[in-house]
């Protein structure tokens, strides 16, 4: 469980970043060389590669290399992880939402008791105090500065 919340946590946290996202949506197309990655974006090589270090961390990508070429290319069991934990979590969200419309419905059909004691009288607006409106004035003016022009 432990380690399965880790691969989570590490695939949500690749996910976060807008460039990443670029760089995955472009892998996800096809296997692309890490050059080709770097091109649209205005960074370094070294900054598009670490950025491409934490998706594999996530598992998103795999790298291979031919040569002096490194190929990247997408995953998608991460991408299917995080999908059925955001199944599990909508699920009982929706079952917990549906207890309590239930639990509302119920309270209406039968009269709730909160209808037996009177509703709070609404608040009376607060009208400031004359020294009130002077400070907030004052804080609101802009001082005065005396331009003097430096003869030298």
């Amino acid at each position: 469980m432990n380690d399965e919340l880790s691969n989570l946590d590490r695939t949500m946290t690749a996910l976060a970043h807008p460039t990443r996202r670029a760089i995955l949506r472009r892998v996800m197309r096809h296997e692309s060389r890490v050059t080709d990655l770097a091109a649209p974006f205005a960074m370094s090589l070294n900054a598009v590669s670490k950025h491409i270090r934490v998706l594999e961390e996530a598992r998103l990508v795999t790298r291979r290399r031919v040569w002096r070429e490194h190929f990247v290319s997408f995953n998608p069991e991460p991408l299917n992880e995080v999908a059925q934990w955001i199944e599990q979590a909508r699920a009982y969200w929706n079952e917990r939402f549906d207890a309590l419309d239930a639990m509302l419905r119920e309270e209406v059909r039968s009269g709730s008791p909160d209808e037996k004691t009177p509703p709070n009288p609404p608040a009376e607006p607060r009208t400031p105090a004359p020294h009130d409106a002077r400070r907030r004035a004052e804080t609101h003016r802009s001082p005065k500065t005396k331009r003097t022009r430096r003869r030298g």
